[in-house]
């Protein structure tokens, strides 16, 4: 029971961390600029349904994909923790990671689709940390993983929801901090699985 309790944990970090609600909300209200609460709620609502079925997919196929391509678990840890940890620094530095870039993007709901959903909310950083916590695991691992996922993205939409409120009384230099709070987090997740990945390796 201590086990989930941990594993729980550790999931619900590495996925608040990675999917970071509070930042990615200012990229919300940027994207959403000039849109009627009705459009909003839509879009917010779709980003979120679109982001969960897109983690799901690759949490329940993961191992079909992994044999199908032929990727090995350590060389997936490894190069999954840099991708990650690549993500993490960008954020230290005050940058928006070029896996998460968004420039020129017309205000309609098919941002829902991009750039929220993909990359913002269900990146390949979110990706990896999804199939990172589902290998050689338990059905019961797999379960958490996906309810937690489901929680973070109810979390992220009545973040999104709320968004303009929460600007308002925390206002952005909070949020910024927030920002590399996260983007530390996702810099040490990620020399986690790099490793792990070289433990794998040599049997260490």
């Amino acid at each position: 029971m201590d086990n989930l309790l941990t594993f729980s944990i550790t999931v619900f970090t590495g996925f608040f961390a990675i999917t970071n609600p509070i930042s990615n909300m200012t990229v919300f209200l940027s994207l959403t600029q000039g849109a009627d609460e009705k459009t909003k709620r839509d879009i917010n609502k779709r980003a979120n349904i679109i982001a969960f079925i897109i983690v799901t997919v690759f949490v329940l196929l993961g191992k079909f994909i992994f044999e199908l391509f032929n990727i090995s678990i350590p060389a997936f840890k490894i190069t999954g923790g840099i991708l990650i940890f690549y993500i993490g620094f960008d954020m230290l530095q005050s940058k928006q990671s070029s896996v998460k870039s968004i420039k020129h993007v017309h205000i309609d709901e098919n941002i829902a689709v991009s750039p929220l959903a993909i990359p913002i909310l269900a990146g390949p950083g979110t990706i990896v940390t999804a199939m990172n916590f589902v290998s050689k695991v338990q059905p019961i691992h797999i379960f958490l993983v996906l309810a937690i996922f489901g929680f973070i993205s109810l979390l992220t939409y009545l973040t999104f929801r709320l968004s303009n409120h929460i600007v308002n009384i925390v206002g952005y230099n909070v949020i910024s901090v927030i920002g590399k709070i996260m983007g530390l987090i996702i810099a040490i997740i990620g020399t986690g699985m790099i490793v792990e990945g070289i433990k794998i390796s040599f049997n260490l």
